[in-house]
């Protein structure tokens, strides 16, 4: 049977990567082994008859037995990292599903790698280079993986899509195949071989080419005694045609063993296996078929005859007064190179530069050097750029090709040679003399690339105010294109000594250097930035690859990020490259000794390295970089005077320079050319921060609208080809390729214009420099800060240390501001007619009054206003004289969130509107007398008192007479106040729905279907009480963050914030007695608070209309009196809108009585909730569905039945089986593992926390732009 060979062949393992082909190869697997229909159906096997024979035991135990073995097939066939999230799957078939769920992903996204390979296979191309087996490859590869996904490709579609990409070299083969065969019936393979056999006759029939340098013919006197030996090629052809001619004619070998073919014996095979090529020095090839041989290092310079002499001579050893001079340079159209003999004319000369040319004579000549030539003459000092140094060379060359492809232009006309600069300017011209071309840099009236300081400053400043000796070297040496070469600079760059003085380095260490990339990799934090980037970032994380110092730039909001984005950079890399980090050099921060970012390291096998203590000089690439960075963010921020909230893109643009820029690291090669392997160019490179003219769009704009915007280059994008711009009227990032460009004007943010730059001064060369080899630090750049403590600016934005309120009127009567706001608060009252002034009541209590002054704040605690209000010294009412009721009711919290979720679910508008002096329109029956206030006693009338008509603040009975006069108005506009909720109130005509108003105190939530109905009712409002139209509702109830006391505030604050919930439920139970245990903790929730301020409800529309809820409990939770805790949570489909955490009053004595228990608090709070959406025209016909995960609880709940286990539970709580009975509820089984109410109930580890946060509807919130 398939199961007696079991444990014969090891599955394939899947580690996350590549599930279609991991699926394939273990779908195949599991049919090997009689598995496959155990994972596909599922199920449990079929049911043993009753009294079975001995068969069908074991038939039925092998079936058992499959279930088993197919799930653990599955476990052994995947890795630690995925097992995990599959361990507690129970079958085959679930864990098969799990894993296909999450990395097989959705149809949508199936779709989108479908469509991102079909792109990919529509574009692929071969190129001239390309062998036909690296192609075929590229190809199969991408119709491999659209096979996998079930894209049906054919095998016509692919050898057309060969057909029509192949290049030019492969045209006739094409045409014969044509003619010769039905290309609709050709396979894949069978083309792919006949190209490939097409590609090799080529590489057979190809031609030696030799390039000599500076070649003469001359006449060897050896030749002509014959003393002279023949070379090898000449011994091995003679012995060639003996063989040919002992064998017979030619072609009549036997087949070669080696290239197949018969006109020749395997002796003489070009491509034999132990022959050495001299042009590649590879093996198993000769140098006459040698595809490499074009590409020699040695470089090659043309021959040069002379048909008149019987003897020829090289240039370089003519013997004349000429060839002494070295101000004169031969130009010859034959020499590849700029050689020069003279090292005393070199400003600049790097030794590390080796190579050899051909001569001639097959001589190699040796060059010691390359670098810059400074030539005196009577105009001054004329340079020459990458010029060899041969010192066996008397005389100057100067190369034809090289000043060409420096954009140079030479015309040869009337023996004459004139020189033109890369603008079309004339450099020199030179007579012909003796057929040479002979330049005399003492007549030259200019020389090629000569750099004026303007010029040099403005490359200084484009490339970020770098070091000027890198700037001179990235010309000098060609490390990029397009860059000319700097040599003059006069004066100090101010911005420099701004962003960049510092005190002189420490020595240079020796250091061990990578020898591949990814071997090493250095890493460290700069932060946290003093403000916040645009997208409220304070930190940034730098990665450096040690071998290529290639760096890569991640921006954080916490430092505990820092694993999250390593994961990134490491898939990053990892799949540009191919190959795996091996280690990683960091110093002691929190975020890199983790526990968790140990194990990742553990498990990826990437060794770590770690400073010591207070030694930041062992991670110094880091710590340098980081340095370097900052200094060049002030350079940048500096010039062009930008506000620093945008350092995080001028960090960007930072690290994009110095990969572009040379580093003492590196010899003679950028990071980006050590990294990507070619050579980058800057001709596209920009001021940062200059002004930008973006083009707009023709869809964005009208015929009479300006074409272009104005912008502020950021940089460069690194998801498309274009630029980084910052809109300066929308104060938005776009990107544009249509851009125009001022360097020489900046934009002015404090008059919000464009102003010139007026910093004219010329880079110099600071005497500070890149070391990034392993120096000791003089400073740290990036210490770690102590935990808690903030900048005195920070504490006093915040807190307004310098804002206090007056505490009488004496005091606020002398500032001119709290005057305004008593005399408004007075005309408020007037013109409300509050009290009318009458004689002192002899047998009444006359009630003293207050003036409160107070000031309003914004949420970034700027002033709002000052405001003054007059308040009734209640406190000496006393109950039956001067009143008898004082409750008034207020709304609950899960009525304005069950309000917020039905308005999202419909998609309709909640406008917040707010009543000015409220309580002033209330309406008092009672006879209450008090005084005057104080300042505003009328004149004549100082015996006088004010009796009240309507209520004043501090009344006991003010807050019940504004209830009674909003709920009247209400009633008389057809408003019907809801039975559930007093401070609700419905209006509807002919059963549909127009408006909802929910009141709270002062302020007015309304709601309806109707745009037109709201507005019509919000008017009237405004004309029957003074009201402030507060727009839609953004900020209710304080539902957004206001942080007084701490408990307190964090209750107030799990209003609206559920995640939450618990923690500041359970800290509150010991408000009474608190330890600094209970302080840490509480400090540790407002952290949690502050790195999620953007997260809030996301209620969206859904079609589902149901109220369904979750409920659970933990069991004996509390330490102190084993008491549990219950929760519960509702919502219609979208977020959660009433949630609820609170410790039990009873002691269970099992998780079920817990569960039951807490089962029946939700119950009570479905039916509430059902009356409110009866009374909202909600009605729920259908049972609400109630979630637990406790069966015992769920059989509780519908067995009306007491035993022994149940008989001690109070009658109170069995509500439940009577609900469920009349079918209001059903209580149905939701799995433990997948439990909202978890969040409620007890502490969870942060995967956990984080998904159940997820599902209580919780989102990040913040929709600006970056």
């Amino acid at each position: 049977m398939a199961s007696s060979n079991y444990s014969i062949a090891a599955p394939p393992v899947f580690n996350g990567n590549n599930y279609p082909m991991w699926a394939v190869k273990m779908k195949a697997y599991l049919k090997a082994f009689d598995l496959w229909e155990v994972v596909e159906v599922g199920g449990d096997p079929p049911t043993r008859q009753a009294n079975p024979t001995i068969a069908q035991i074991k038939q039925y135990n092998e079936e058992v037995a499959k279930r088993f073995k197919a799930l653990s097939c599955i476990h052994s066939a995947v890795t630690d990292a995925i097992f995990v999230r599959i361990m507690a799957c129970e079958s085959a078939k679930e864990a098969w599903d799990k894993i296909k769920e999450e990395f097989h992903g959705s149809d949508r996204t199936r779709q989108i790698q479908i469509l991102n390979l079909l792109r990919e296979f529509e574009v692929l191309k071969m190129k001239d280079e390309e062998t036909m087996k690296d192609y075929s490859d590229k190809v199969l590869r991408v119709v491999n993986q659209l096979r996998l996904f079930g894209e049906n490709i054919t095998e016509r579609r692919v050898v057309n899509k060969f057909l029509v990409s192949l290049p030019e070299k492969f045209e006739s083969k094409i045409s014969s195949l044509e003619d010769s065969k039905d290309l609709t019936t050709m396979s894949v393979s069978e083309l792919i071989n006949v190209l490939q056999a097409q590609e090799q006759r080529r590489a057979l029939r190809q031609e030696d080419h030799v390039e000599a340098a500076l070649a003469a013919r001359r006449v060897d006197k050896r030749t002509s005694s014959g003393s002279h030996k023949k070379s090898e090629y000449e011994k091995k052809d003679k012995d060639k045609r003996y063989e040919e001619k002992k064998q017979g004619k030619k072609g009549q070998f036997p087949p070669c063993s080696y290239c197949k073919k018969k006109n020749h014996i395997e002796r003489y095979c070009w491509y034999r296996p132990h022959v050495k090529c001299r042009a590649c020095n590879q093996k198993g090839h000769v140098e006459k078929v040698c595809k490499n041989k074009e590409n020699r290092v040695e470089e090659k310079v043309a021959i040069v005859e002379q048909k008149e002499d019987a003897e020829e001579t090289l240039f370089m050893v003519i013997e004349s007064n000429d060839s002494k001079k070295d101000s004169i340079w031969l130009i010859d159209s034959a020499c590849s190179t700029h050689i020069t003999g003279k090292i005393k004319n070199f400003l600049d000369l790097n030794k590390a530069y080796k190579s050899t040319v051909e001569i001639g004579d097959g001589n190699l000549l040796k060059i010691e050097g390359r670098g810059t030539i400074g030539i005196t003459t009577k105009k001054g000092i004329k340079t020459i750029a990458n010029v060899c140094f041969a010192p066996e060379v008397t005389q100057n060359l100067l190369s034809v090709g090289q000043l060409v492809k420096e954009k140079n232009s030479l015309l040869f006309k009337d023996e004459l040679c004139t020189i033109f600069d890369p603008s079309g300017r004339e450099i020199a011209t030179v007579k012909m003399r003796n057929k040479c071309f002979p330049l005399d840099l003492n007549e030259a009236g200019h020389m090629a690339y000569k750099c004026v300081s303007n010029e040099a400053r403005l490359w200084h400043r484009r490339l970020g105010h770098i070091n000027y000796q890198f700037i001179k070297n990235m010309g000098s040496l060609n490390l990029v294109n397009d860059m000319p070469v700097i040599t003059e600079v006069e004066k100090t760059c101010e911005v420099c000594l701004q962003g960049k003085q510092s005190r002189h380095p420490f020595p240079k260490q020796s250091q061990t250097r990578a020898t591949n990339r990814l071997q090493l990799i250095h890493t460290d934090i700069c932060g946290p930035i003093g403000t916040l980037s645009l997208n409220g970032n304070k930190y940034f994380i730098l990665f450096i690859d040690d071998f290529s110092r290639f760096c890569w730039i991640f921006f954080l909001k916490q430092k505990s990020e820092a694993i999250q984005y390593f994961m990134k950079f490491k898939v990053l890399v990892e799949k540009q490259t191919d190959q795996k980090i091996k280690a990683l050099r960091s110093d002691n921060g929190s975020e890199y000794t983790s526990n968790e970012f140990k194990a990742l390291l553990t498990q990826e096998g990437i060794k770590q390295f770690l400073t010591v203590t207070y030694s930041p000089q062992q991670n110094g690439v880091s710590e340098r970089k980081n340095r370097t960075i900052m200094e060049m963010i002030r350079c940048l921020l500096f010039e062009q005077q930008m506000p620093k909230y945008f350092w995080a893109e001028a960090a960007n643009f930072a690290v994009t320079l110095q990969n572009l820029i040379p580093t003492t690291a590196l010899n003679s090669m950028t990071p980006f050319e050590v990294w990507h392997g070619y050579k980058p160019s800057i001709s596209n490179v920009k001021v940062f921060g200059c002004i930008a003219y973006a083009q707009v769009p023709q869809q964005k704009r009208t015929k009479l609208d300006s074409k272009t915007q104005i912008s502020i280059n950021l940089g460069y994008s690194s998801v498309s080809k274009g630029y980084r711009l910052f809109n300066v009227k929308t104060k938005k990032v776009f990107i544009s390729r249509d851009v125009v460009f001022n360097e020489d004007i900046h934009w002015n943010w404090m008059k919000n214009e464009i102003a010139e730059n007026k910093n004219d001064n010329v880079a110099v060369n600071l005497d500070v420099f890149e070391e990034e080899a392993g120096h000791e630090l003089d400073d740290n750049i990036d210490d770690i800060p102590v935990r808690g403590i903030r900048s005195l600016q920070d504490i006093y934005e915040q807190c307004n240390v310098a804002i206090t309120d007056p505490c009488s009127y004496i005091e606020a009567a002398s500032d001119e501001q709290w005057k305004l706001a008593m005399e408004a608060e007075m005309t408020m009252i007037k013109r409300n007619q509050t009290w009318i002034l009458v004689d002192r009541p002899k047998h009444q209590r006359v009630i003293s009054v207050k003036w409160i002054f107070r000031t309003k704040l914004n949420s970034d605690g700027s002033i709002n206003k000052l405001k003054a209000r007059l308040v009734v010294r209640g406190f000496s009412q006393v109950h039956g004289v001067d009143f008898f009721e004082t409750f008034a009711p207020v709304a609950r919290h899960d009525t304005i969130r069950l309000l917020v979720a039905l308005a999202g679910r419909e998609k309709w508008r909640i406008w917040h509107m707010d009543v000015k002096s409220a309580f002033l329109n209330g309406t008092i029956s009672e006879d209450i007398y008090v005084e005057q206030p104080e300042g505003f006693v009328e004149k004549g009338k100082e015996d006088k008192v004010c009796k009240l008509i309507k209520a004043l603040y501090g009344l006991k009975q003010a807050p019940r007479a504004w209830y009674k006069k909003i709920d009247a108005y209400l009633r008389s506009n057809k408003f019907f106040c809801s039975e559930s909720e007093p401070t609700l109130y419905v209006k509807s005509s002919l059963g549909k729905i127009q408006l909802f108003v929910s009141v709270y105190v002062d302020d007015l939530l309304i709601t309806g279907p109707n745009k037109s109905d709201l507005n019509s009712f919000r008017n009237k409002m405004k004309s029957e009480f003074d009201m402030s139209d507060l727009g839609e509702m953004s900020y209710f109830l304080g539902l957004a963050i206001q942080q007084r006391k701490l408990i307190g505030c964090l209750l107030y604050l799990s209003a609206s914030r559920p995640d939450i919930m618990y923690t500041t439920s359970l800290l509150s139970r010991f408000m009474q007695s608190p330890t600094k245990t209970h302080l840490t903790a509480a400090k540790r929730v407002l952290r949690y608070v502050k790195g999620t301020l953007n997260y809030g409800l996301l209620n969206g529309q859904v079609e589902n209309k149901e109220l369904e809820g979750y409920s659970d409990s933990d069991w004996a939770g509390s330490y102190d009196d084993s008491k549990s805790t219950s929760g519960y949570c509702f919502s219609f489909g979208s977020a959660m809108f009433s949630w609820n955490s609170k410790k039990q009053d009873i002691v269970a004595q099992s998780s079920a009585e817990a569960e039951y228990v807490a089962a029946a608090s939700a119950t009570n709070q479905a039916l509430w909730l059902r009356k409110v959406l009866l009374d909202l025209k909600f009605e729920q016909i259908n049972p609400t569905v109630l979630w637990l995960d406790n069966q015992s609880a769920i059989a509780l709940a519908k067995n009306p039945i007491n035993h022994s286990r149940t008989k001690h539970i109070r009658i109170k709580f069995h509500v439940i089986r009577e609900v469920v009975t009349n079918n209001e509820v059903v209580v149905n089984y939701y799995g433990t593992d997948d439990q909202i109410v978890d969040i409620f109930t007890k502490g969870l580890c942060r995967e956990k926390f984080e998904l159940l946060r997820s599902k209580l509807g919780m989102g990040n919130v913040d929709f600006k732009e970056v």
